[in-house]
């Protein structure tokens, strides 16, 4: 039902008529009609009765493309390819080959499509990375999605959250309306519905002052709440195209302005840019009601259904609209813009790198940037289109036919925060490339580790409200453990600046933050190992060096098993360094027990004891 915003109320057939003759006539009418249902149907009774043609093939495989029937589609655009040769014929397979998962196939099709047309941006874009769907498919997810308990068993979409709590959408729901013939379900009109302060979304009610016999909705409501576009028909102002040969009213989707008169919508108006020659749609008012974006297939536009921008004077009149140009709009189809109140503009497109049919994208207007796929989950191989997001409550809500049916979702922001740790000599200030650093969560565990490239710089992407750490080393340098502290989004910058490693030789110790053991225990702990490995570095520096490693424990237990404790740790701590290759005759290791305190305490608190179980670092020989 969507698409009824993407193409005219009433098209002629996207064929040349030429191939038409009085065995198609029937079913001719019906397509030009947009009763895809019916249309395919005649045209496939005339296949099975032995009349198939070149030209009811393709007729075939536009109704099923119409009616997203992306396998029926495929099906007939293969018969197409044998005989017609037309770029899009082959974009189009493609797009209904990528619905169904068959990528492929799809990118064969594209590869021809790229060939006939070369000056086509799609196909430029395509040959600049055919193989996009891996790094589309591993890009950072943005949003969590759940279904709305509120969607039909019939086409629901195009909502837009007011800050007032009220969801405004199209529905196809009404069981009393007339169907339309391009997918058998009623005609659309405009629902509400409240949400509460839980987030439950209450039941639905149609917008009676706003809807008519014909269709209605979507809508976008001003920041205040009392100003209202939607979408209609050209219908409603009794404006259409005759055409006399096939006995029809060619029709277009027109937008119209209501404003508040109490609880309802009154003083329903036409824009003044309508016209009866082309569609204008989709309308999504800014926070400052001076911009109103729209789709059109108006002359001036890049190709197919573009998305433009109408200045909205404070007088209620309208300046000319403006193309958003080739940052935003292809020779596809781009429709359903919706601008958030900080400028950022999402819309769909069937003419950009996408997992299939209609895509989510979104572009900051504030920037001079390329539009960015949203990515998984919000759009699929099937229909994703709609999205809004009302940024005072933080909470989108898009469309989608993945299910079947054009159904309605919400899309909750997944908070982030980038983590940009430059990585530095703290005497000159030299950003140190190929530094290791690790990304630890609260329980010190490593996460993730990568080196720093030639600006001395690594970013990592976490989780919000969350306490990190970034573990910095570098040979050479004494490496160091940076605290990142909770935030809600947004990113921090870690200056990470290295000592040189002679920082840490003080006379006759080498000074390392302490080793500390668990209770009862022998064995080197992480942390312990991210010391250790500073030690190692000096003795690398200075291969002369030959290092007495003193033990030490609590004054938990008696005095002879703290003795035989302090001497395994000893040993164990000995035992790590060997293991990085320095040799035996540099290093020795004994245990003193609790005869050496670095706190003296009777009782002692769980901190005190755990800085008396530590480990020192004689120079013994330089």
């Amino acid at each position: 039902m969507k698409k009824l915003y993407i193409v005219l109320i009433l098209v002629f057939a996207a064929n040349t008529i030429k191939a038409q003759n009085k065995d198609t006539a029937a079913a001719d009418k019906l397509y030009i009609s947009l009763e895809y249902v019916d249309a395919a149907e005649a045209y496939k009774k005339l296949v099975d009765d032995g009349k198939g043609s070149p030209y009811v093939y393709s007729q075939l495989a536009e109704s099923y493309y119409n009616m997203f029937n992306y396998k029926e589609a495929a099906k007939w655009y293969a018969k197409v390819i044998e005989t017609q040769q037309e770029a899009e014929v082959y974009y189009k397979y493609a797009q209904m080959l990528k619905a169904d998962g068959k990528y492929e196939e799809a990118n064969k099709q594209m590869g021809t499509f790229a060939a006939k047309a070369p000056n086509d941006q799609r196909a430029i874009e395509f040959k600049k990375d055919p193989n996009y769907l891996p790094k589309l498919r591993s890009q950072q997810k943005l949003y969590d999605l759940k279904n709305l308990n509120i969607n039909s068993d019939k086409a629901d979409f195009g909502a837009v959250l007011t800050n007032d709590n009220h969801l405004y959408f199209a529905s196809a729901r009404s069981k009393g309306r007339k169907k339309y013939g391009w997918n058998e379900e009623p005609f659309l009109d405009l629902y509400s519905s409240v949400m509460s302060g839980d987030g439950v979304f209450g039941e639905p009610q149609p917008v009676g002052e706003i809807n008519s016999k014909f269709h209605d909705g979507p809508a976008t409501i001003s920041a205040d709440g009392n100003t209202m576009y939607f979408a209609s028909e050209s219908f409603k102002e009794k404006e259409f195209v005759k055409d006399k040969k096939n006995n029809l009213r060619q029709g277009q989707v027109y937008i119209f302005k209501a404003t508040k008169d109490g609880e309802k919508w009154g003083n329903i108006k036409e824009v003044s840019f309508n016209n009866k020659t082309y569609s204008v749609s989709n309308p999504s008012l800014s926070k400052d009601g001076k911009t109103l974006y729209f789709s059109s297939d108006m002359p001036g536009g890049q190709g197919g259904i573009d998305i433009w921008k109408v200045a909205v004077s404070g007088d209620g009149t309208y300046g000319t609209p403006e193309n958003l140009g080739k940052k935003i709009n292809t020779e596809g189809n781009e429709s359903f813009p919706s601008i958030t109140d900080d400028n950022k503009l999402f819309f769909s497109s069937d003419g950009r790198k996408g997992f299939g049919g209609l895509d989510v994208f979104m572009i900051d207007t504030d920037k001079d940037n390329e539009a960015k796929n949203v990515g998984l989950p919000v759009n699929s191989p099937k229909d994703d289109f709609a999205f809004s997001f009302n940024t005072a409550k933080n909470i989108g809500f898009f469309s989608s036919n993945r299910d079947g049916n054009d159904n309605l979702y919400i899309a909750t922001p997944v908070c982030s925060v980038d983590v940009i740790t430059t990585v530095k000599d703290a005497l000159t200030g030299k950003a140190l490339s190929n530094a290791s650093v690790a990304i630890l969560d609260n329980k010190k565990n490593i996460i993730e580790t990568k080196t720093t490239n030639m600006d001395g710089i690594v970013v990592y992407t976490v989780d919000c409200d969350k306490e990190y750490s970034v573990q910095v080393t570098n040979d050479g340098y004494e490496g160091n453990v940076f605290p990142v502290a909770k935030t809600r989004g947004g990113k921090v910058d870690i200056a990470a600046n290295l000592q040189p490693i002679e920082k840490i030789i003080d006379k006759e110790v080498v000074v390392l933050n302490d080793i500390f053991f668990e209770f009862n225990k022998s064995n080197v702990t992480k942390e312990g190992a991210y010391e250790l490995d500073k030690l190692i570095q000096v003795m690398v520096k200075y291969p002369n060096m030959e290092i007495l490693v003193k033990s030490h424990t609590d004054n938990r237990g008696s005095d002879q098993y703290n003795l035989s404790l302090s001497d395994r740790r000893a040993k164990s701590t000995v035992q790590y360094i060997l293991s990085k290759g320095v040799s035996k005759t540099r290093i020795s290791g004994k245990g003193y027990g609790e005869s050496e305190p670095n706190i003296s305490c009777t009782d002692c608190t769980e901190e005190q004891h755990a800085q008396n179980r530590r480990s020192e670092f004689l120079i013994v020989k330089q």
